[in-house]
């Protein structure tokens, strides 16, 4: 694991802030910060905490560093399925519902999916039932040609997409999981990388956001999509959930899901 002191210097650099910056953001000297790192001063729990929140540390790491110091892991990580975070999977409940009849989802940091809501399943009709069996990825559904890829115009540019915001994910939180997830499906040549057919990068029609274009239902449908955290997670889980929201790119899209698309052209109601 390694000392406290090399755990805090290696996100320290992988934050890219000198001693000093970490310092004055802690409201610590950075002799101080010198000597933790070095293993000559012996931090408290306390003081752990504080440079970790200035770092920015995800809280499964901050357990670690705690851990390396010598102290009991402060943050509890329980099944979003549990009796325990009931409150916060119905609020996350309600989220998915309020953004209906517009498709959204629940993912972790490997993007395995955990919640979706009823928008999301017309996607899944022409899956493939191994890759729906749980824990069902994200990536590798959106990927794989059993999965989601041959409903996908823009193939190129949804992959683009999922390399880009993986390797931030490894840049700011190394994890061996989605490392191997990254080699398998994203990493240019992997023996892993799933091979569809030709793919097709469509030009942006607007420079504000990369439409996902989806092949459906007999017409093309366009989608963006933000991603919402929780603030103030105190559970690993919380911590490290993200809520996944399309949102239509033009009228006919809107159309097709509010089921206001006429029969002129053609069959599209929810």
């Amino acid at each position: 694991m390694g000392t406290v002191g090399e755990l805090l210097r290696q996100w320290r650099q992988r934050r890219r802030l000198s001693q000093l910056d970490l310092a004055i953001a802690a409201d610590v000297s950075a002799r101080h910060v010198s000597l933790v790192e070095t293993g000559k001063s012996r931090p408290s729990a306390e003081m752990v905490l504080r440079l970790a929140e200035q770092l920015d540390v995800p809280l499964r790491d901050r357990n670690r560093l705690l851990l390396a110091a010598g102290f009991a892991p402060r943050y509890e990580e329980r099944p979003l399925g549990g009796d325990a975070l009931a409150t916060a999977r119905d609020a996350v409940g309600r989220v998915l519902r309020a953004h209906e009849p517009y498709p959204a989802l629940v993912f972790d940091r490997r993007w395995n999916i955990l919640m979706t809501n009823q928008a999301v399943d017309r996607f899944f009709a022409g899956v493939a039932p191994d890759l729906l069996r749980p824990p069902v990825n994200l990536v590798r559904l959106g990927l794989d040609p059993r999965g989601l890829a041959p409903l996908v115009v823009n193939l190129a540019d949804v992959r683009s997409v999922f390399r880009s915001r993986v390797r931030r994910q490894l840049a700011t939180v190394p994890d061996a999981g989605l490392t191997a997830l990254y080699e398998e499906l994203l990493a240019p040549g992997a023996p892993g990388t799933p091979s569809p057919g030709p793919e097709t990068s469509i030009e942006a029609e607007s420079d504000v956001v990369i439409p996902m274009i989806i092949r459906f239902d007999g017409r093309e449908l366009r989608l963006f999509s933000t991603i919402t955290t929780f603030g103030t997670p105190m559970d690993i889980t919380l911590d490290e959930v993200a809520i996944e929201s399309y949102y239509p790119a033009d009228d006919e899209t809107a159309a097709y899901f509010t089921g206001t698309v006429t029969e002129a052209t053609g069959p599209g109601r929810a």
